[in-house]
């Protein structure tokens, strides 16, 4: 697949584009590549969609240098890219920090977001243990922290794993080999949500939250895609057995509901 890519002045951020139709843009969440919606694209553009996957920054094929690592900074990139596509109103898709960006796109220039697929959604910060919260900085500091997220990386998939899941962790890791990107990528684990928290009275695009029921980022997944979907008027679906990326562990469930609702958000019901 050819890759594109959109300068940004500081940087370029790195896409691909498949299919004709309204555009649809998937974000994927830190640490992670445009390829983690390997399953749930090709579907979109089988379905009538132009769909562009792309890394953030500092990540996959996406430039190092940029100043800003943080969500607001990568909803901008969002609202660029369907800006340079010519796509609006997009429907967004993101997942993990990508669905941040996403909602932030959506406060910021609601006229360029026709609607939102959130799955396993940050857009706020979560309740960490101060403890938990010191080891992950530690587990983060080289020389063993490309491993020690390889190993939590993995553990997100609690139910089933996809074939090709080693495939595309040997694929994360060359990445983060690349240029100055395990630091980019420590950089953007050190942001915060509240940016995106403090915007969510300012979201009202139609929004499908999926979450899986195990995801571990969560003390309750299903309680936080509760309170993501009454906040800004949307669907839940929770994914029995699935964590973190449940395109990827469920795609024969999440594909579908993705689909309908994408098709919804055309028809404009």
């Amino acid at each position: 697949m050819e890759i594109s890519y959109l300068d940004r002045g500081a940087g370029r951020i790195a896409y691909d584009v498949q299919g004709e139709g309204p555009l649809v843009v998937c974000i994927p969440g830190m640490g992670d590549l445009r390829s983690a919606y390997r399953y749930l694209a090709p579907t979109l553009v089988a379905a009538g969609f132009r769909v562009a996957t792309m890394d953030l920054r500092g990540h996959g094929d996406s430039d190092d240098g940029f100043p800003t690592y943080d969500d607001p900074a990568a909803g901008s990139d969002v609202l660029a890219l369907i800006e340079h596509l010519g796509g609006a109103p997009a429907l967004l898709i993101g997942n993990s920090m990508g669905a941040a960006a996403a909602t932030w796109a959506a406060a910021e220039k609601p006229d360029a977001v026709a609607g939102l697929v959130l799955l396993g959604a940050f857009v706020r910060d979560p309740k960490v243990n101060p403890l938990l919260g010191f080891l992950m900085k530690a587990l983060l500091v080289k020389p063993w922290g490309p491993s020690a997220w390889k190993a939590y990386y993995k553990s997100l998939y609690p139910g089933n794993r996809p074939a090709d899941l080693d495939q595309h962790l040997a694929t994360i890791s060359a990445s983060m080999r690349r240029g100055d990107h395990w630091r980019s990528f420590v950089r953007t684990t050190r942001t915060s949500h509240a940016p995106v928290a403090a915007r969510l009275s300012d979201v009202h695009a139609p929004t499908l939250v999926i979450m899986g029921e195990k995801d571990r980022d969560w003390a309750d997944a299903a309680e936080e895609g509760r309170f993501i979907a009454e906040t800004l008027g949307g669907e839940l679906i929770v994914v029995p057995n699935a964590g973190h990326y449940p395109m990827a562990e469920y795609p024969e469930q999440v594909s579908p509901a993705v689909q309908a609702f994408a098709q919804r958000v055309r028809a404009g019901a």
